[in-house]
């Protein structure tokens, strides 16, 4: 897919960061939006648009507050091929970080330039597995997270080590923080918490037959994915800021501790951690050699609520208004894009034009329709569009087979995402 749509992508992404407030015309919403509006009035809703200028800004941000250290894109946060190809060939970014064995099969034979894919959560799908351990060049590209022996026993239960090839092995520690009085913070993730534990894991993915452990990953979620300045929550910001400033360094050192524990009894290729959240904390760290990060690239509306970086609202979807159901309020048809988390509002899509718009609390964002009312809601007439920002990254491309590529006041292009090609993997 290196046509007209992919250059104008490499184009984005390999034009200077420019930070003159006139090259980020999504610091005034009042003139973006509308602009954003107009050069989309000509497709029928949904409308899902990726403003290059903004995808340029966060790209190049990123690698700043990476200072040097690689990024390997978490692909389940763009879901957009064309997107990571065309990250892929900036300086800095290098490898993905896929969230199932099928996509990084998918992204392998469609990428023959790419040779470094690491599959983000342990595996259990028989059918991939064997692929991977028949096709010599997908297991030389392709390495499988564990965190136990039984995820080792799945492997070659499909197929023994006689019979297939090496398998490349990723360590996951857990990185979440044991606070005192408030216990476990962070997700639950791999079992694997201690240095010991990693050293008597890698000793025994070490000695066992068929099996290669390449690198360590370890994802601290509660520095990286939690807001340490929500609007409107000044507590919660300050609690959160308050935990995030000692669960990091607690982080560091035992994630010294484990990668020298790990090192004892492999030649690790690459130590990953951090998120878009936690850039400058984890790049850091000494013991990291890399950065896994992919929200930040298309920014959605979870990352306002960050004290120490502001991405550009990268993309967005529009909606129509089909009805107006009292002189309050307005309808938008559908909206229920809803974010992976804890229900609650930052969950849902945000409305980001036209301005004093909100949502119904009784209602929110509906899968078939979403009712607004305020100060704008009563000029709001049926086929007049709302635009929204989702919460994450990943969720949106779900709802959408392809983003509109808006280039100052213009569409330039149409790129597929991932279910615009015909997959939905997990």
């Amino acid at each position: 897919m290196r046509g007209a749509t992919t250059a104008t992508t490499d184009a984005a992404a390999h034009a200077p960061a420019e930070r003159a407030v006139g090259a980020q015309p999504w610091l005034e919403p009042s003139a973006h939006w509308p602009a954003l509006n107009e050069a989309t009035r000509h497709l029928d809703a949904p409308v899902g648009a990726l403003h290059l200028g903004a995808l340029r800004w966060n790209a190049h941000e990123m690698l700043r507050r990476a200072a040097g250290t690689p990024i390997r894109i978490a692909t389940k946060s763009v879901r957009v091929r064309a997107v990571i190809e065309a990250l892929l060939d900036l300086p800095g970014y290098r490898g993905v970080l896929a969230y199932t064995l099928a996509e990084a099969i998918w992204l392998a034979e469609r990428m023959p330039r790419l040779d470094d894919l690491v599959v983000g959560y342990p595996t259990a799908e028989t059918a991939g597995i064997r692929r991977l351990s028949t096709d010599p060049d997908l297991a030389r590209r392709i390495t499988l997270m564990v965190d136990a022996p039984a995820q080792l026993d799945l492997v070659d239960a499909v197929l023994p080590p006689s019979q297939r090839e090496e398998i490349r092995v990723c360590l996951e520690l857990d990185a979440s923080w044991h606070a005192p009085v408030l216990g476990h913070l962070g997700v639950r993730r791999s079992p694997v918490h201690e240095p010991d534990d990693a050293g008597a894991l890698a000793a025994y993915v070490a000695g066992r037959r068929g099996f290669r452990l390449v690198g360590v990953m370890a994802y601290e979620a509660q520095v990286a994915g939690v807001a340490n300045a929500p609007h409107g929550r000044p507590v919660d910001g300050a609690v959160n800021r308050w935990m995030q400033s000692r669960s990091m360094p607690e982080l560091v050192d035992r994630r010294a501790r484990a990668v020298a524990a790990v090192r004892r009894h492999a030649d690790l290729e690459f130590v990953n951690g951090g998120g878009t959240g936690s850039l400058e904390a984890t790049a850091a760290d000494p013991s990291v050699t890399e950065l896994g990060a992919g929200s930040g690239i298309l920014a959605g509306h979870l990352f306002d609520g960050y004290a120490h970086f502001t991405p550009a609202p990268a993309a967005a979807f529009a909606l129509d208004v089909v009805r107006s159901p009292s002189a309050r309020h307005a309808t938008i048809l559908g909206g229920g894009w809803v974010a992976s988390g804890p229900p609650g509002g930052d969950r849902l899509p945000r409305i980001a034009w036209p301005e004093e718009l909100r949502m119904l609390p009784r209602e929110g964002a509906g899968e078939v329709q979403t009712p607004v009312t305020g100060r704008g809601a009563p000029r709001l007439r049926p086929g007049d569009r709302v635009w929204l920002r989702h919460t994450k990254s990943g969720e949106l491309a779900e709802h959408l087979n392809e983003f509109a590529l808006v280039d100052g006041d213009e569409v330039v292009g149409t790129v597929p995402t991932y279910r615009g090609e015909g997959k939905a993997f997990l």
